[in-house]
């Protein structure tokens, strides 16, 4: 396995030794041995599939103290663009995020920790699986709109499917103006 790096400490994108013959290929999707080398959470309590067609964008969601989520995310098929922003006030890079090319083919997965808010875009009909390190709780769960303008992230897919409950949700500016003041 290997574990590359982000410019958002915690933050790490995995590719998994993958092994392919004639027949197909196999790779360790989890490996709490090797994760626990690589000081990655082990303990995950909850997974998550969802299935999108192309042109679907989901997120930007994330859930507050007590029941903040670890994510440990892939595509089992198609290909996404996945984004996380540091939501963290204390953080350094707080306001900042990351991009990742999640792709069935090359079996990438990213670790996504409590205090960040995640979404993705489908860029081809696509299976995204998530382990969590806490329970949903839907009185916890909060969002940023996926377009919002401080963030201004570029998903990387033209004229969205996005959810009514995503597209009502908050500017990052409002939902963090304590912190930005």
């Amino acid at each position: 396995m290997l574990i590359r790096e982000t410019s958002i400490a915690g933050l790490v994108e995995i590719f998994p030794r993958i092994f392919e013959d004639d027949r197909g290929a196999f790779f360790e999707s989890y490996n709490r041995e090797a994760y626990e080398k690589a000081g990655l959470p082990t303990h995950f309590v909850q997974d998550n599939q969802s299935f999108s067609v192309k042109g679907v964008l989901r997120g930007l969601h994330f859930q507050n103290p007590p029941f903040a989520q670890g994510k440990l995310v892939r595509v089992i098929t198609g290909r996404v663009i996945d984004v996380a922003v540091d939501i963290r006030p204390e953080s350094p890079t707080f306001g900042q995020f990351e991009l990742f090319e999640l792709d069935a083919r090359r079996n990438n997965m990213a670790y996504i920790p409590e205090g960040f808010a995640h979404g993705f875009a489908a860029v081809e009909d696509s299976i995204f699986s998530y382990k969590c390190t806490n329970l949903y709780n839907k009185a916890c769960e909060s969002g940023i709109i996926w377009n919002d303008p401080t963030l201004n992230i570029d998903w990387g897919v033209k004229n969205p499917i996005v959810s009514e409950k995503d597209v009502e949700l908050p500017a990052f500016k409002t939902l963090f103006a304590k912190q930005i003041s």
